[in-house]
């Protein structure tokens, strides 16, 4: 393996041969270089996917901010080089190596992926095998790095089961540390706690005490971490799953997720990238799960219960960071930034605090019903870009079967609101492609742009603009809709062409997903463990960067598929049994199955549950978490609904 010098002096000859040489080179601000020989646990953050995209990942950003805090260990980062880069690092023999100290990833100890989504599950076998790293992970010995991954994509991890060493299921804040304690202990290096980095070192290579094996195990033991190997799978005929059944005393049967009972201090020390980004924005998270249950959304059921943070803790954070940064643009993140209890407190001290100093506010997940004309109006003079809002369904019965009941007339009021205060472009998000939907419930979805574009119309004349971005219905894991089967090719392409045709307008923008975009989506959510060899084939097939739409080469999913012996339509195209054993079923999210059964079977009769602010209906969320943090004690989660662990247990056993 090279050494960064070596690594350094390869890369100073294909650099400028590249679009975007900034992407590779590292060295931004506020990122952390640590001495290498003097660190005892060394670990290198991977986004699969180019910096672009990658560098302002908030999941990425905290963890690295919390394992650079320690002073035992250091965490570099790392993002897969776009095409042209790639074959020059091929070309070039230079391995995937870390931005801070350029060293190989295969010299870490550790290496963490962030999966936030499915489809970037060949970009990970593309950067293991540019990190000359074998691609499973029962063919690695004891030299090379422990593998993990952590993320949304997590909560359904067999499809990446043969090449993840071990999953962190839910929030990484705390386990993190109970990982890289435990991979400490392996690693063969010493730092004493008495004499910060003046340690007594010794190389893994010469520590006869790491054992991969007996790493995994003592992982395997943290609650929330799911080591794979430790766990047979057997099947049916049919094809549908047997049994899960751990094969070592260590594993647990069932994998609960991590949470954190009280949201830790945000990152304020934000990289500031070489190169202008995707996002290049300040992101708080203001608060972290969801209330409302909506049927569809995989975000709301497995991030719950709803935790916030203050309105004095956010201001002091984004002061901070606009101190520490310099950027102008700070995104109040939320899964439902407006059903934040003190959100128009927050708006009004930010804009009070940041008075003069142009800064502009993006709430980029709005409600329809809680968005108010005093928001409104607070946020009208630091607003960025449009106004976003998602009604998912323009035709009744569909919005009390994804549980999201909004009259037109609401939206409708909320938009004559948002384009009399000025804003010209308003954004609705629509889904198509659930199994009950007709063609009059997509044609609902074109009526209702069209009264929406009629009252920006009114307000504004010709300055007046739409943009429906129309996603098609996956039914993801842990949600009540986990039983539907999805929606035809046929189907999907039918209700596009209708929207296509009814949406002819040159203030008007339409945008969707292609087919074979929500198939693949599918396929790798839903999966299970034998999709591992079908991602390993349309790797070499030549597939990656599946989520950008012109480099999706979809002819190598479907030959892997037939060289696998597997039908993708059994992922994707067939109703679930109430008994069946999903491939997700032994990571739990802390809600119930039985919960998520009997509400989609309240969906096909098209009854909706209120907020769960206004009434809890025992999905479990509350007494588990009421556990965990028995078993993980810390500062106890304060929401409006739920003051103590007595009050949290009541009424859901």
């Amino acid at each position: 393996m090279l050494s960064p010098a070596e690594i350094e002096a390869r890369l100073e000859r294909v650099l400028l041969t590249v679009q975007k040489p900034g992407r590779y080179v590292g060295g931004e601000l506020h990122s952390v270089v640590k001495d290498w020989e003097s660190t005892a646990v060394r670990m290198v953050f991977v986004f699969p996917d180019i910096y672009d995209i990658g560098v302002s990942n908030l999941g990425l950003q905290i963890l690295y901010d919390r394992v650079n805090a320690r002073p035992d260990a250091l965490a570099e980062r790392a993002y897969l080089p776009w095409i042209d880069m790639e074959e020059r690092m091929r070309a070039n023999g230079i391995p995937l190596y870390s931005l801070e100290s350029k060293h190989a990833l295969a010299d870490f100890d550790l290496i963490g992926f962030s999966l936030p989504y499915e489809t970037l599950y060949t970009n990970v076998l593309n950067a293991l095998d540019l990190a000359g790293l074998p691609l499973r992970s029962a063919e690695r010995n004891d030299s090379h790095p422990l593998v993990i991954a952590g993320g949304h994509a997590c909560f359904n991890p067999e499809p990446m089961s043969a090449f993840i060493d071990a999953f962190v299921i839910g929030e990484g804040e705390e386990v993190i540390h109970e990982i890289m304690d435990t991979v400490g202990k392996f690693a063969g290096r010493t730092v004493s706690k008495f004499t910060g980095l003046q340690a007594h070192m010794s190389e893994r290579a010469n520590a006869p005490t790491f054992k991969r094996v007996n790493a995994l195990k003592e992982l395997a033991k943290i609650p929330g971490v799911y080591v794979p190997r430790f766990y047979d799978v057997t099947y049916f005929d049919d094809g549908t799953i047997r049994a899960v059944t751990p094969n070592i005393p260590e594993a647990p049967q069932v994998i609960l997720k991590r949470m954190v009972a009280q949201l830790p201090p945000p990152p304020t020390r934000f990289l500031v990238p070489n190169i202008d980004i995707v996002h290049n924005r300040l992101a708080i998270e203001i608060m972290r799960g969801c209330t409302r249950g909506c049927r569809f959304c995989h975000a709301g059921m497995i991030t719950r219960p709803v935790r916030e943070r203050s309105v004095d803790e956010i201001v002091a954070a984004a002061e901070a960071a606009l101190q520490a940064t310099g950027i102008e643009e700070l995104a109040l993140l939320s899964l439902s930034s407006s059903d934040y209890t003190s959100i128009l407190d927050l708006v009004t001290a930010i804009s009070e605090k940041f008075a003069g100093r142009h800064l502009t506010v993006s709430l980029p997940s709005l409600r329809i019903d809680t968005v108010s004309l005093d928001l409104m109006e607070r946020l009208k003079d630091r607003r960025a870009g449009g106004f976003t809002l998602a009604p998912e369904a323009a035709s009744e019965r569909m919005r009390r079967i994804i549980n999201k009941f909004i009259p037109d007339e609401q939206i409708l009021t909320t938009a004559r609101a948002i384009y009399a205060r000025g804003w010209t472009t308003l954004k609705l998000y629509f889904m198509i492609g659930h199994p009950s939907e007709t063609l009059e419930d997509v044609q609902a979805i074109a009526d209702l742009c069209k009264r929406v574009l009629a009252e920006g119309r009114r307000a504004l004349g010709g300055r007046a603009k739409l943009h429906a971005g129309v996603s098609t219905f996956i039914p993801k894991p842990h949600t009540p809709f986990q039983w539907a089967a999805m929606d035809t090719e046929a189907q999907i392409r039918l209700k596009q062409d209708l929207l296509k045709r009814q949406l002819r307008d040159r203030n008007l923008k339409l945008s969707w997903t292609e087919p074979p975009e929500t198939l693949l989506e599918a396929w790798l959510s839903r999966g299970d463990r034998r999709l591992g060899e079908v991602i390993l084939a349309a790797w070499q097939n030549g597939a990656k960067f599946d989520a950008w739409g012109d480099q999706l080469r979809f002819e190598a999913w479907t030959s892997a598929f037939a060289a696998c012996g597997l039908d993708p339509a059994f992922y994707t195209h067939r109703p679930r049994r109430p008994d069946e054993i999903f491939p997700w079923d032994h990571i739990a999210s802390g809600v119930r199955k039985k919960y998520l059964l009997e509400d989609y079977r309240r969906s096909l009769e098209g009854q909706t549950r209120l907020d769960c602010r206004e009434n809890c209906y025992a999905c479990g969320i509350l007494p588990t978490f009421a556990d965990e943090r028995r078993a993980h004690p810390g500062p106890y989660w304060k929401c409006p609904e739920v003051k103590s662990p007595t009050k949290a247990r009541s009424g859901v056993q």
